[in-house]
């Protein structure tokens, strides 16, 4: 069948079952929510009857060969891409099978150290070698932004035999690096470009947005549809270019993946791919004329500051998300944190987080213009009831690494738990980070230093949410045994 973007081949094949009627002798055992009702009244009677096993007319994301290879066809061609993957484990599944399928145990991967936790989780799972660039830093706010280009240079002529170069585009900051000089380079020099474009589904169907990653010319892309693109949660795709090896690329993603795939979050992707080609480019049209104008008015009340592209630098700040509702508070006396507790407990207002200097609030199409004023107004009060001197304030987001082990090693290794005060000096064998965003403030195989521990110290006392380690009350390390 010759299908377009107004098609959602896998939604048309799920309606047709549930037409006919089929006796349900298989998984899920709540038999359409006929064996839980509280389910079925909770989710609703068409949400658990659309939850199905893999069956012939359903096609099985394990191998996929009519309906959703078909889905997944009309993705790429939506995305710019050669191949597309369903992937429904979220975009941490993605980075995970993106890096596995070009970097084995002992070869390198050349990478920004402000990546997510997925990308260097995916290292300790198949013992492939970080090679960290530390990505440039805006003093001021004290968030890391990309790495340069120069940067990148220095790391490929000093590791030569490595597979490939990782970019995130964007940050969850919304700092994009010049990914179309970063992937010219690595390409000239025998290696991949891999992008973790988590946050940036926007990229490929808005007007005025930074480069994707796939226009740029990278081999291989991680793209979280859920956080702006309008799926269900957990549900992503994996992006490949022409001269990937797609078949290979899905034994990869099957060493890890479900072999029960939920059919909710992959109809949600065929239907979310639908809209974005339909609809996005007005979508994400909205989407920027609402934080524009929150810009403008929060910037207004003075103290906070809700930062875009006029710090550009044209190389490691290349280009900015203007979807990114981005705000420095660190001037108004309160940590980002503490905001974003004050918004949530105090106004009712959610956003996606809060870190030791900035909140970030995702705004979309889905939003309104009176809960964008509820947003504004709430965070004038904030600074007016809360304000105080900053003075004494934690600078920065970003405390560049001291590798000393592979993270492999490191995470497997014979290990000891420690104080956090009587850790420095230590190699570390385990996570530490603030999620979200999800960036390690340690990962395994780094040494710990007197301001890492402070950085925690400092987090912990604020509000943050602190996770990673094996100790829940993060007042202990583990350590690799000396």
């Amino acid at each position: 069948m010759n299908w377009t973007q107004q098609d959602a081949p896998l939604m048309d094949a799920l309606k047709e079952h549930l037409m006919n009627r089929v006796v349900r002798f298989d998984v899920p055992g709540h038999k359409g929510g006929r064996g839980n009702h509280e389910l079925a009244d909770f989710l609703g009677q068409r949400c658990v009857q659309i939850d199905v096993n893999s069956m012939k007319n359903l096609d099985n994301l394990c191998h996929p060969v009519s309906v959703l290879r078909d889905a997944q066809q009309l993705a790429a061609e939506a995305f710019g891409a050669a191949n597309a993957f369903f992937i429904i484990n979220g975009a941490t599944g993605a980075s995970q099978a993106m890096i596995m399928s070009v970097c084995k145990a002992g070869e390198k991967l050349i990478m920004p150290r402000n990546v997510h936790r997925s990308a260097i989780n995916a290292l300790v799972v198949n013992g492939a070698i970080p090679v960290y660039v530390d990505p440039d830093e805006n003093k001021d706010l004290g968030i890391p932004l990309g790495m340069s280009v120069e940067a990148v240079e220095r790391a490929i002529l000093a590791n030569p035999d490595a597979k490939a170069v990782l970019v995130n585009n964007p940050t969850y900051y919304g700092v994009c690096p010049d990914i179309r000089r970063i992937a010219k380079l690595a390409h000239e020099h025998g290696m991949l470009l891999l992008a973790d474009e988590a946050h940036g589904t926007h990229f490929y169907f808005g007007e005025n947005l930074p480069c994707s990653a796939m226009a740029a010319g990278a081999d291989m892309a991680s793209v979280s549809i859920h956080k702006t693109g309008g799926s269900l949660t957990q549900s992503a795709m994996l992006l490949c270019a022409e001269g990937i090896n797609a078949d290979y690329v899905r034994q990869v993603i099957n060493l890890t993946q479900t072999t029960s795939a939920s059919y909710l979050l992959m109809v949600s992707l065929d239907i979310a791919r639908r809209n974005l080609a339909m609809n996005g480019r007005e979508m994400y049209r909205k989407a920027v004329q609402y934080v524009d104008y929150a810009r403008e008015e929060i910037n207004r009340i003075g103290g906070y500051y809700v930062y875009g592209d006029e710090l550009c630098n044209g190389d490691s700040f290349y280009a900015f998300d203007r979807t990114k509702l981005s705000i420095h508070t660190r001037n108004t006396g309160l940590a980002g944190i503490e905001v974003y507790d004050l918004l949530r407990d105090e106004y009712g207002i959610q956003i996606e987080f809060g870190d030791i200097g900035n909140i970030l609030a995702i705004v979309t199409a889905g939003d309104r213009a009176l809960e964008i004023e509820r947003l504004i107004s709430a965070l004038s009060e904030i600074k007016r009831l809360y304000g105080g001197d900053p003075t004494g304030m934690l600078q920065s987001e970003y405390l560049a690494p001291d590798v000393a082990l592979p993270p492999q090693q490191a995470f497997y290794a014979d290990k000891k738990a420690v104080p956090l005060e009587q850790s420095v000096g230590e190699i570390c064998s385990e996570f530490v980070m603030c999620y979200p965003p999800g960036i390690p403030i340690l990962a395994p195989g780094e040494r710990i230093t007197a301001d890492i521990v402070n950085y925690i110290q400092y987090a912990k006392e604020k509000g943050c949410s602190l996770t990673g380690p094996q100790d829940m009350e993060i007042a202990k390390l583990n350590v690799v045994k000396k």
